[in-house]
């Protein structure tokens, strides 16, 4: 009772503002989607060209992923965080100046290059203060901010389409860039004074509270401490030679690639099949952002009660895979389209919980250090893979049909898979 407490505690002080960075963060990667066809119309890209241009973010999220958590581990969370969301606040502002597609993919790539360490960071940054039990809601909790950033990003979508055309002499999605990517800017300065480094350096907890919260941790993982990825040798052997670790990368692979393919696209998937101007289209986009926030806390909340990931995991790409399937044969009916563009979001988004909560009990404290990162970067290719795909397939067809069959087999593929999981998590 008296841990429960210190664990609400936590989660008051911490996640209010964890909740704003991921909100921004994601908003600051997904806002070219709302952008997407006016920008294409006024740039002349291909749907290919945006595909990729949306893609690459995740070649550098890749390649800078481990690397930029090292950095994190060097200076610590707190100015870490504060240096990396000043820069993507600014790379954000600056897409709202691009013309050629050779600036629109570098910006891109730099995006994913200034994101890549913060999401990994904070899912370990989370161990420090949540015990395994209580691990999948935390994730849970923090990811709420995905969805969030969809809906909030409709919105902000809808008013600005609507408002600022021509403003400055600026069109409506260049403004979106300016507006969306500003905040990270300021919240990336305040980071340095909301957040701590550890535990132990909370002026807001008292020594007795600290000590509980150690003891609690300390029985998760008796005989070691997890550390950062890649901060010593062994923890990037046991990452590279465990099996799970890149099963889980191949499970993320799956998760991310219709993930991204879904959100890069939803607002034009959305455009085509109810044939709405951008300022009507962006708010329609709000709907399935909601099922996405749904399906993370149910399905979490869920997994969290019954002590059980890799079923929930399966049942939620299961759904997915079915949302995604009846939008595929519901294209000319709008109102289906919709519905099913919401089961696949209530599925997709519902896995993540689950998901995260599986690779902290499975491995062990050392392998689990490096694995983090590693699954997250390898996983991540997903959504390069997912956007890019997708326009390559719609730069050759009439409409999204084959693209969005495209988008749910890896769902169907990570249902089977992670059943083959065993029943009884051994860490490796």
């Amino acid at each position: 009772m008296i841990f429960d407490l210190l664990l609400r505690k936590i989660s008051f002080r911490l996640f209010p503002f964890l909740f704003l960075l991921y909100l921004f963060s994601y908003l600051d990667r997904i806002n070219i989607s709302f952008a997407g066809a006016p920008m294409c119309k006024e740039l002349g890209y291909d749907p290919a060209t945006f595909g990729f241009g949306g893609g690459i973010f995740f070649i550098s999220y890749f390649l800078f992923g481990i690397p930029s958590n090292l950095a994190l581990e060097k200076f610590g969370a707190r100015k870490w965080i504060s240096i990396i969301m000043v820069i993507w606040g600014i790379i954000s502002v600056l897409m709202a100046f691009v013309a050629g597609t050779n600036l629109f993919f570098v910006l891109r790539f730099l995006l994913g290059a200034a994101e890549a360490g913060f999401f990994p960071g904070i899912i370990l940054y989370l161990t420090y203060w949540f015990p395994k039990a209580q691990r999948g809601m935390a994730v849970a909790k923090f990811m709420t901010a995905v969805p969030a950033a969809g809906f909030s990003g409709a919105i902000i979508a809808n008013q600005v389409f609507s408002r600022t055309e021509g403003l400055l002499g600026l069109a409506a999605w260049k403004w979106l860039f300016i507006i969306t990517g500003f905040p990270s800017i300021v919240l990336g300065i305040c980071a340095l004074f909301v957040l701590c480094d550890k535990p132990q350096d909370a002026a807001w907890l008292s020594a007795a509270e600290k000590e509980l919260l150690a003891s609690n941790l300390d029985a998760d993982a008796p005989d070691t401490q997890a550390k950062l990825p890649g901060d010593s040798p062994i923890s990037k052997l046991n990452a590279l030679k465990s099996g799970h670790v890149w099963l889980f990368a191949l499970l993320y692979f799956c998760i991310t690639l219709p993930m991204y393919g879904y959100t890069l696209w939803l607002p034009q998937i959305i455009s085509g099949s109810t044939h709405q101007d951008d300022a009507k289209n962006a708010l329609l986009t709000a709907i399935p952002y909601t099922f996405q926030a749904l399906g993370m806390v149910l399905i979490a909340g869920s997994s969290d009660k019954r002590g059980e990931r890799r079923f929930h995991f399966a049942f939620a790409m299961g759904i997915a895979a079915i949302g995604l399937f009846i939008c595929a044969a519901s294209l000319q009916n709008g109102f289906l389209t919709m519905i099913a563009l919401c089961i696949a979001a209530f599925g997709i988004w519902g896995s993540v919980g689950p998901f995260w909560a599986m690779p902290t009990n499975y491995l062990s404290p050392i392998a689990s250090a490096g694995g983090i990162a590693l699954i997250n970067s390898v996983g991540n290719l997903g959504g390069f893979v997912g956007p890019y795909v997708v326009g390559t397939i719609k730069e050759h067809s009439a409409s999204f049909t084959t693209s969005i069959i495209f988008l749910a087999c890896p769902l169907v593929f990570a249902a089977l898979l992670s059943c083959s999981l065993p029943l009884k998590a051994k860490s490796i």
